[in-house]
């Protein structure tokens, strides 16, 4: 065994960076498919309604857990009165998270959203020097604002502009920023850990969240779609909604082995893969010189950051941070 001279266990940092490199491509696997999938789901057969879709990702969460948990495979403590209190203000942060993020994807086009998505790494590097004290170096600051810059290039000649789009992916955006944020100082206090996490999040903001897909008139469109006996349609929904549990399980992960900022990269770095190919499938994309200028920019940003992240020697093995 190779101890270094600061006595630093060289084994050990080793599988730290594989933790770090691991959690980070698989929240990167899961981002992408599930950004494809909800894509097909809302625009290719046109559901109509974002907020039933989210309502049934967090349903999914729930039961996996659920299920996982009476099974024996995993342990998060009980619900009791300090609970909510505990996670707070991560309910919220999520359901918006979700909400939002669906919504703009229905109405954008994928290389757009995924260009305007990226505007939540500049808005998550500067929560984490206001809440976590968290000061990025200057090759982090220089890639993140060049992906900012390929983002307002690309955003400047958009030819299928949706004001609701726009809208949406920003607020999205900031529910983004913040749940990075949070989801790591709560981690960092080891109560719940993060099985709790997921499952609490999800459970708490369900009645909510039904009552107001119910007064918006969405479960009465969602029932009414006319695709539910469609075997595609109907396995799609079904893949989107499990995915929703996979896709918090690898943001938890990678947040708690990265950062909040890395984590939010990481996701707009799949959109590499996503920007590209949201070019042939779903329709909406509308070329012109300007925005796909723009968006390659924006993609060179994420790739410079993906460089001076993980090109450094991963840091002293920290404490566990949460109970398995």
């Amino acid at each position: 065994m190779v101890v270094l001279p600061n006595g630093e266990d060289k084994s050990a940092a080793r599988w730290l960076l594989c933790q770090r490199v691991g959690s980070a491509g698989f929240y990167g696997v899961a981002s992408f498919l599930i950004t494809v999938i909800n894509k097909v789901v809302l625009t290719s057969h046109g559901f109509p309604s974002y907020q039933v879709l989210a309502l049934g990702q967090m349903t999914a969460t729930v039961l996996v857990l659920f299920a996982a948990k009476r099974l024996g495979l995993l342990t998060f403590p009980a619900p009791e009165r300090g609970t909510f209190r505990k996670i707070w203000p991560l309910p919220l942060i999520y359901v918006g998270n979700v909400m939002f993020g669906l919504g703009g994807t229905k109405e954008l086009s994928l290389p757009m959203l995924t260009v305007l998505r990226r505007f939540s790494i500049l808005m998550t590097m500067v929560a984490e020097f206001y809440i976590l004290n968290i000061r990025p170096s200057m090759p982090v600051q220089l890639s993140v604002y060049t992906m900012i810059l390929g983002a307002v290039i690309a955003a400047s000649n958009d030819l299928a502009f949706s004001l609701e789009g726009y809208v949406l992916v920003l607020l999205n955006d900031v529910f983004t920023a913040s749940n990075g944020v949070f989801m790591k100082q709560k981690l960092e206090t080891a109560e719940l850990g993060k099985h709790g996490l997921m499952f609490y999040n999800s459970l708490f903001m369900l009645a909510p969240g039904l009552a107001v897909a119910w007064l918006t008139g969405d479960v009465d469109r969602a029932l009414a779609f006319d695709r539910w006996g469609d075997p595609v349609f109907t396995s799609q929904f079904l893949a989107s909604c499990f995915m929703g549990f996979v896709l918090t399980y690898s943001i938890i992960l990678c947040t708690m082995f990265n950062s909040a900022l890395t984590t939010t990269v990481i996701g707009c770095l799949k959109n590499i893969l996503v920007t590209y190919l949201g070019m042939l499938i779903g329709g909406d994309y509308i070329f012109s010189w300007v925005n796909f200028v723009g968006i390659n920019v924006s993609v060179l940003g994420s790739l410079l950051y993906t460089y001076v992240t993980f090109r450094r020697q991963a840091p002293p093995v920290p404490r566990p941070l949460v109970a398995v």
